[in-house]
């Protein structure tokens, strides 16, 4: 049985990394406002071109934030036996492919022609970490609420909505393919990006919030 300071402690490291995670979303929504980053269109440019601007330090810790408050959540729902094993690894996935992402930036395509080593870590770290977190959502869903429907099915529809806007980006790649073209032009690749990371964080928070006192998920 947990007792009550072991809940206050598990409750407050909860709401801690929930406040990472809004407080790391926030800075990001802050770099489209202010110059010079307000120059980046958020409907073509991806979120990690922020990182190649005057404002990197920014970027960088709203990631390592978000990275931060998920890794604490998570740490809380298995030490609560409510983290099922795969989903436990879904979501360090999720985690370090947003440490990685810090660590190698995006390249800058205006001064390079391809990815170096760097630029391609970074490619793979994104991939991973954007689909590994709805499916973390996806699997832990129904151990984290075994006695609430609602958060249960809310998580396991939002998790479906990132995993569908990640399969619009692979439906340009299929196109791009077979026509032979360039599959960022043929969807706004930055409002898909922006959708499909707004989309995982409401899961992740919704997965990661406090159950109420009584209830065992």
């Amino acid at each position: 049985m947990v007792t009550v300071p072991a809940r206050r402690v598990s409750v407050a490291v909860s709401l801690s990394g929930l406040a990472a995670l809004a407080l790391g979303a926030g800075l990001v929504l802050l770099l489209q406002v202010i110059p010079p980053t307000d120059a980046i269109s958020p409907t073509r440019r991806t979120i990690s071109e922020y990182g190649l601007s005057d404002h990197k330090w920014v970027f960088d810790l709203a990631v390592v934030l978000v990275a931060l408050g998920s890794a604490a959540g998570l740490a809380v729902l298995g030490g609560q036996r409510r983290l099922p094993v795969p989903a436990a690894i879904l979501g360090t996935l999720w985690t370090v492919g947003l440490l990685v992402i810090v660590a190698f930036p995006k390249p800058d395509w205006a001064t390079v022609s391809r990815a170096d080593f760097g630029g391609t870590l970074h490619r793979i770290a994104s991939v991973v970490a954007f689909v590994a977190l709805p499916l973390a959502v996806l699997v832990a869903a129904r151990t984290a609420f075994p006695a609430s429907p609602g958060r249960r099915w809310l998580a396991r529809v939002l998790a479906i909505l990132s995993l569908g806007w990640f399969a619009v980006i692979l439906g340009a790649v299929v196109v791009a393919a077979a026509t032979d073209g360039r599959w960022w032009t043929l969807i706004p690749l930055g409002l898909v990006e922006r959708g499909m990371a707004l989309t995982e964080l409401i899961a992740l928070g919704v997965l990661l919030a406090p159950v109420r006192s009584g209830q065992p998920g």
